[in-house]
C-alpha cells in the first residue's frame, strides 16, 4: 500500500506571520519554527509540533508526501519542510511537476499544449489585468511560470464588483479567478492541482490519496482524493464549501495546519485507509 498526501501549502500547512491567527494568550502560544526566510527575514512557519508529526509521516517509506502550491519553483524552493525531501512537488497550480527538485520536461509540454488549446493566451488575459486595476489598490502584477497571472493588492480597496466583473470575463475565456489574502489570481481552468496528482497517483502506484487546501484554487484537488481536509479559513470556508469527502475544520491559523498534518497522520495509521482507494471513517 502507498499513500499519497498532497497538501496545499500557505495558509494550509505554512503560514505568514500575519496568518498565524494567535488568538491564545500570549504564554499559551504555541512553539514555532521557521521554515522559510526570503531576503534574510523570516516568512512562514509551522508549529514545532506540526514540524515533527510531518516529518515523521514523511519518513514512513509507505507515504509519498507531495508539497502542491500556486508557487512558482523559486518561491517553492525557498521552503525547508523538516524531514526526508519530497521526491515529487506540484508547483504553479500544477503546471510544474518537480521530481527530486527537478522540473519535469515532458509535463510541462503536456500542459502548455493543452492551455493553448483550450484557453484564451495568457498575455490577453495580463492586458486586461493591467487595464482594468485601478492604481489606487493595485500595488503589483505578476506573471508566474508564464502560466498564470495575480496581482498583489490592497484587499480591503478591491471593489466586489470588480473581481464579479473579472471573474465572468475570464470565465468566457477558460480562465478562473481566486482571491487569497492581498493576491488576485488568474488562472487558466484546465491548469490544476489534481491533473499533476494524479500524474504522480501514475508514477508511483499511489493506492489512496489524502489531500488538504484552503482556497478554491484548491477545491479539484479535494474532490480528486479518496479523503481531503480544508482548515476553518481561507475561500472555501468563506462559502461553507465541503464534499462528502471532504472534513471541514473548525481551526483556523497555524493550528489548523498542526490539526491537517495529524489528520494526515491518522489517516495513514487507521485501519481505515486501504489498497485500492477504500477509504473508511477517517475524522478530522
Amino acid at each position: 500500500m502507498t499513500v499519497l498526501v498532497a497538501s496545499d501549502l500557505d495558509r494550509t500547512l505554512i503560514y505568514s506571520a500575519a496568518a498565524l491567527g494567535l488568538t491564545m494568550p500570549d504564554p499559551a502560544a504555541p512553539r514555532l519554527l521557521c521554515i522559510e526566510v526570503h531576503e534574510s527575514k523570516p516568512l512562514s512557519f509551522m508549529t514545532e509540533t506540526a514540524a515533527a508529526l510531518l516529518a515523521e509521516l514523511s519518513a514512513d517509506p509507505a507515504v509519498v508526501f507531495v508539497p502542491t502550491t500556486t508557487r512558482t519553483r523559486k518561491q517553492y524552493q525557498r521552503i525547508h519542510f523538516p524531514g526526508r525531501p519530497a521526491p515529487y512537488a506540484i508547483c504553479a497550480n500544477g503546471g510544474q511537476l518537480l521530481v527530486d527538485g527537478v522540473p519535469d520536461r515532458d509535463w510541462r509540454r503536456r500542459v502548455a499544449a493543452r492551455l493553448a488549446e483550450e484557453c484564451a493566451p495568457l498575455e490577453e488575459v495580463h492586458g486586461h489585468l493591467l487595464a482594468t486595476a485601478d492604481p489606487a489598490w493595485l500595488r503589483k502584477a505578476r506573471v508566474a511560470e508564464d502560466l498564470f497571472a495575480y496581482l498583489v493588492v490592497e484587499r480591503a480597496l478591491v471593489p466586489d464588483e470588480w473581481v464579479k466583473a473579472l471573474t465572468e470575463w475570464a470565465d468566457g475565456r477558460g480562465w478562473t479567478v481566486s482571491l487569497q489574502g492581498r493576491k488576485i489570481y488568474a488562472v487558466p481552468r484546465p491548469l490544476t492541482k489534481s491533473a499533476a496528482m494524479h500524474e504522480v497517483v501514475r508514477r508511483t502506484g499511489a493506492t489512496t490519496t489524502l489531500a488538504a487546501g484552503d482556497s478554491l484554487l484548491d477545491a479539484d484537488l479535494l474532490l480528486a482524493a479518496d479523503a481531503a481536509w480544508r482548515p476553518g479559513h481561507g475561500e472555501l470556508a468563506d462559502a461553507g464549501w465541503s464534499a462528502p469527502t471532504v472534513t471541514p475544520l473548525a481551526t483556523a491559523g497555524v493550528l489548523a495546519g498542526e490539526e491537517i498534518v495529524r489528520a494526515f497522520a491518522r489517516a495513514v495509521a487507521v485501519e481505515g485507509v486501504r489498497p485500492g482507494g477504500a477509504v473508511g471513517t477517517l475524522g478530522a
